[in-house]
């Protein structure tokens, strides 16, 4: 217990390369080379737990639903979100595992099915605006919206897309096992593509709501409450920048707390990519975070070492 806590956050892009490495072998040997990265953090003496994204495996699971609804029913949200949970879970702990014991270092490393505590109440849900899942023509955008109750908007010109809540997490529900697990010396990953969005009924019991957390909202509270030292958040790109993808863009190195809220507030970061890991950021440091850094996941080791990355701290 005396070796500080470092929780890593995994882009669940960061485990498909491209268009041509997408199947399950693919991602497994792209969760086998981030292991790679985590063990060699594991070796610096740091306790971790590792948190993980899913859009990309979601969306999957939801097209293979679509494509077999004649044959079978199809699978609730809350369900691909624990499909997912389970199965990067298992990749990332094998390879880990595996990673760990061939450098010789006696660590378990065990995956935990998350759900997370949202607020039924949450302004998330009287406006969807999480776009998930595969394009539908508009016929079939109509008939989903009249037989399914989904929330269907038209995406720039591509087609029709299902929208979802994206509400602010909560609560962890199984915080108290995650936490157990580190005081015994394991490595956990927990909490995968933001966690298992759950509502609480009047009588204390928990039910499934069809909504999708933001991974970093979530990464930031468990980081906050188990008090970690630093968030370590894993992305596309080695650091941040103004300006991304234009000729006058401008990669940073460091950053304050007060720099990523003027900078937040100046609109420089975009909403679906960059933004939410900043004001996770700014949230994490304002409730005794230490450091938070952003870079790709092969960088993980020198980025934690000060060579590499984007550092925010207080």
């Amino acid at each position: 217990m005396s070796r500080p806590l470092v929780v890593i956050a995994v882009g669940g892009n960061s485990l498909i390369r491209d268009a041509e490495h997408m199947s399950v072998l693919d991602q497994y040997q792209a969760s086998g080379e981030t292991a790679n990265h985590i063990a060699g953090i594991i070796e610096l003496g740091y306790r971790a737990v590792i948190t993980h994204g899913n859009g990309p495996q979601v969306g999957f699971i939801l097209l293979r639903s679509e494509l077999a609804k004649d044959k079978l029913h199809q699978v609730p949200l809350e369900n691909c979100v624990a499909d997912t949970q389970g199965a990067i879970g298992y990749q990332i702990a094998q390879t880990l595992g595996n990673e760990l014991a061939l450098r010789g270092v006696d660590r378990a490393v065990a995956a935990v099915v998350t759900q997370v505590e949202v607020d039924p109440d949450d302004p998330a849900f009287e406006e969807p605006s999480k776009p998930i899942g595969p394009f539908y023509s508009r016929e079939e955008a109509a008939m989903h919206g009249s037989e399914d109750g989904w929330e269907m908007i038209e995406d720039a010109g591509r087609g029709w897309r299902r929208v979802v809540a994206s509400p602010e997490p909560k609560s962890i529900i199984e915080e108290p096992a995650i936490a157990a697990l580190l005081e015994r010396g394991v490595i956990v990953v927990a909490a995968g593509g933001g966690g298992i969005p759950v509502v609480r009924l009047p009588g204390g019991s928990l039910v499934g709501r069809p909504a999708v957390i933001d991974k970093d909202a979530t990464s930031c509270l468990l980081a906050k409450n188990l008090g970690a030292r630093i968030l370590l958040v894993s992305t596309s790109v080695e650091k941040v920048a103004l300006n991304f993808g234009r000729p006058d863009q401008e990669d940073i190195d460091h950053l304050t707390v007060r720099q990523a809220q003027a900078l937040i507030a100046a609109n420089e970061f975009a909403g679906g990519s960059m933004l939410p890991k900043i004001e996770s950021a700014v949230d994490f440091l304002e409730h005794g975070g230490e450091r938070v850094i952003i870079t790709q996941p092969q960088l993980l080791e020198a980025a934690l070492r000060g060579e590499t990355g984007t550092h925010i701290e207080p």
